[in-house]
């Protein structure tokens, strides 16, 4: 595995016995990280395609080996013993998916409290297929001031692939389609799970 360089100004947890286990598992199963963490304090990193449960174990996996914290959601429901503490532990936060809309504000105006903060979303939601995007990280991003950073779990090349980091603009569908684009069905687990930017804009 290269030696990816430290972010600087991002938030990190110090925790050498779980990175070195964290890399040495990345390197065992074959994967490798491209790209740069941004040095940045601050950013909203959305992760995709999401199609397995597997794309939880990389992606934590990629977190621990690059001493990262990380604040990620999941559903209340795998919050639950024995699992919640663990999950917790790692940065975990439940949220219920009938909750209000005021989870968007809340998460946004906590990031822009914070000095550091990184929050990992999965635009897609779920692991089935689906058309379009939860749109809940821009808003955040929008709101709170912050870039969004792409992230690709790419199972074609066993790499988890850091993209450039985008500032919101504004423009909600096309900043949107845009990152969409990003990425593409051969990066999928299963690439029956992911539709393309270009098919979604086609229906």
């Amino acid at each position: 595995m290269p030696n990816i360089a430290d972010p600087l100004d991002a938030p990190r947890r110090r925790r050498p016995l779980l990175r070195r286990l964290a890399r040495a598992g990345l390197r065992w199963a074959g994967w490798r990280l491209i790209g740069d963490v941004p040095r940045l304090p601050k950013f909203v990193a959305i992760v995709a395609p999401h199609t397995s449960n597997w794309d939880f174990v990389v992606g934590i996996g990629a977190m621990l080996a690059l001493e990262l914290d990380v604040r990620w959601f999941g559903k209340s429901s795998l919050f639950r013993p024995p699992f919640d503490a663990i999950f917790r532990a790692l940065g975990g936060q439940p949220v219920r998916r009938d909750a209000p809309g005021g989870v968007v504000a809340a998460v946004a105006d906590a990031i822009a409290a914070a000095p550091q903060c990184i929050v990992a979303l999965a635009p897609e939601g779920t692991r089935s297929a689906v058309p379009q995007w939860r749109t809940g990280f821009y808003h955040i991003a929008l709101r709170a001031g912050v870039p969004i950073l792409p992230v690709a779990l790419d199972w074609g090349r066993r790499a988890i692939v850091f993209g450039e980091p985008m500032t919101p603009t504004g423009d909600l569908a096309g900043d949107v389609a845009a990152l969409r684009a990003w990425y593409c069905p051969t990066m999928a687990r299963d690439p029956r799970g992911f539709v393309p930017e270009a098919a979604a804009a086609a229906r």
